[in-house]
């Protein structure tokens, strides 16, 4: 099985979703099954469909958690010791060579990346390109306009 990379945080977050899942939108809906199939002809009864369906999503959920929990290989980044090289679950502050625009990233693994937040993927463009380099170091990135260049300002663990 393929391992997958995720923070602390991440798989605490996922092992929080699996357990509201289970301990609550899982009763939830079965109850809401139960209710609905207590209303009588089930072929005409919008309420049981909908709850069925919201049942078969929760329980994909569930299956899909377990799955990524199963093949995750969580790292703590407060104990790595890079050595002041940008590595999984490092903060990087980036600046843009061309405009000076100023950017700061934490390399997480691809379910927990959300670009709000500043959370990138490692299979990112811009995380591989900056992974394994240094502070002062200039990383080059392929962008859709073309190669993009940033400065690594700081690194930090995250």
């Amino acid at each position: 099985m393929k391992r997958t990379p995720m923070t602390l945080l991440g798989a605490e977050a996922l092992r929080a979703e699996l357990k509201r899942l289970k301990s609550e939108a899982r009763p939830n809906v079965i109850k809401a099954i139960a209710e609905a199939r207590g209303h009588g002809d089930l072929s005409e009864n919008a309420e049981y469909h909908a709850a069925r369906e919201q049942q078969g999503f929760i329980e994909g959920r569930i299956k899909e958690i377990e799955h990524k929990l199963a093949s995750a290989e969580v790292i703590d980044p407060t104990q790595l010791t890079p050595n002041g090289r940008v590595v999984f679950g490092a903060v990087v502050e980036l600046e843009d060579q061309a405009d000076g625009a100023r950017v700061t990233y934490q390399i997480v693994g691809e379910d927990e990346a959300d670009i709000r937040q500043g959370r990138i993927s490692v299979t990112a463009p811009i995380a591989r390109a900056v992974v394994g380099k240094r502070e002062g170091d200039v990383a080059e990135v392929a962008a859709p306009g073309g190669t993009r260049s940033y400065e690594i300002l700081a690194v930090r663990l995250g």
